[in-house]
Formats: structure tokens, sequence, C-alpha cells
């Protein structure tokens, strides 16, 4: 197992990054019995969440002095405090996974379970479960497929993002706006709003590609 407070001289970087590739912990909700050490909570998570960024701004500092090389290692980077920070990230009141485990049942042991976690990752052993298919309704009448993850799998495909991101995130132009975090399509809109009032503009073209995730090779990606 690697050492997360080790340099990064076994990872060679590609893109460059900036800040904006960490999921923001949401503030705690306190539970019965919690309040009298909830100032020691907080003080822990933001220890654990400053560690966290330390090792992520060497990765993006990695990728920026080196922007056409590849990183190679990234596994290391999946600590037990970037679990964490992705634990918290996650809606506390989103439904259960396949596994029927919710947030506050899994916040209830949260360090032992990380722990484990964190050593079944590392060594190979973590097998994400399959999801549940489910369907909400679109503005058009049809229905767009979800997919439902355990609770456990949300946590390690939130950490997985947080260390591409620190990678991947410097590589997007300002006015891309889709799946970025701290972005959304309203600031898209506000964006386009100012472009359309601010500057003359002949002509405006709305595409999609239809059912894109659906359809596209497989055996391309």
């Amino acid at each position: 197992m690697h050492d997360p407070e080790k340099s990064d001289s076994g990872i060679v970087a590609a893109k460059q990054a900036n800040k904006a590739g960490r999921p923001v912990a949401e503030p705690a909700e306190p539970r019965p019995g919690t309040k009298g050490n909830e100032g020691q909570q907080s003080t822990h998570r933001a220890q654990y969440r400053a560690r966290e960024t330390q090792a992520l701004d060497r990765v993006r500092k990695a990728a920026r002095l080196k922007k056409k090389e590849r990183f190679t290692a990234l596994l290391h980077h999946i600590t037990v405090d970037t679990l964490r920070t992705a634990f918290y990230a996650l809606r506390r009141k989103a439904a259960p996974g396949v596994d029927g485990m919710t947030w506050q049942d899994y916040e209830a042991d949260l360090e032992p379970r990380l722990r484990e976690l964190h050593e079944r990752v590392h060594r190979g052993a973590y097998r994400p479960q399959p999801s549940r298919r489910t369907y909400i309704p679109k503005a058009d009448g049809k229905q767009r497929p979800l997919a439902i993850a355990a609770l456990e799998d949300k946590i390690v495909q939130g950490a997985t993002v947080m260390v591409l991101n620190a990678i991947y995130e410097g590589d997007f132009v300002g006015f891309s706006y889709g799946f970025r975090p701290g972005r959304g399509p309203h600031d898209a809109l506000d964006a386009l709003t100012v472009a359309i009032t601010t500057r003359k503009v002949n002509w405006i073209l709305d595409a999609d590609v239809h059912n894109f995730f659906g359809s596209v090779s497989q055996d391309w990606l």
C-alpha cells in the first residue's frame, strides 16, 4: 500500500488542473446526543480536508508542470481522507441504494467503515454492486433512466472523481459548463444571456446528440 503522504515522484503528470476539482463537503447535520462533540468533530473534519487538499494540490502541481506527460499511478491518492470528503459531499436524504444503506446509518460507524473500505480498495478486493435501474419523467413525456448505486460505491466514485478532476479540470475551456464541479445549466444560461445582450448576435445554434451514452460505440470508448 502506498503512503498517501509521499511525494508524487512515482507518477508523471499530463493535464493542467485548477482547484475547482473538489466536491464541497456539506455541513454536518447534528443527531441526538452529539451536541457535546460537534465542535471536536468539525475540527477533525477540517483537519482531514486540509490533508486531502494538500495531497490533491500535489497532483495539480505535477499536472501543471508536465502538461504533455501522463499519470501512471493514482491509486495512492484514494486515501481515507479522500473517501471521507466524498462521503460528506453525498446527499444526506438520498434514497438507499441496492445495499439498503442510508447516509445516517453509514455515518454512525464512519471511521471504521472508511478504513475497511480503503483497505479493500487498495488490496483489490473492492467490487461495486449492481446498480438499481429507475426512471424519472422528462419534460417531453419520455423517461430518463437512472442507476441508483450502493452508498459505498458512491463514496468510491466520488473519491475517484476528485482525483481525476485535479488532473483534467484545467483542460476545459471557460465556456464549457456540462458536468463540471461548481457549474451547471443555470450558469451556462447566465453566460448566454450576458453574451447576447452585450454583443451583436446573428444566430444561436442549439444541438444535442440523441441518446449519446446509450448509442456511443463501447469499442471506441
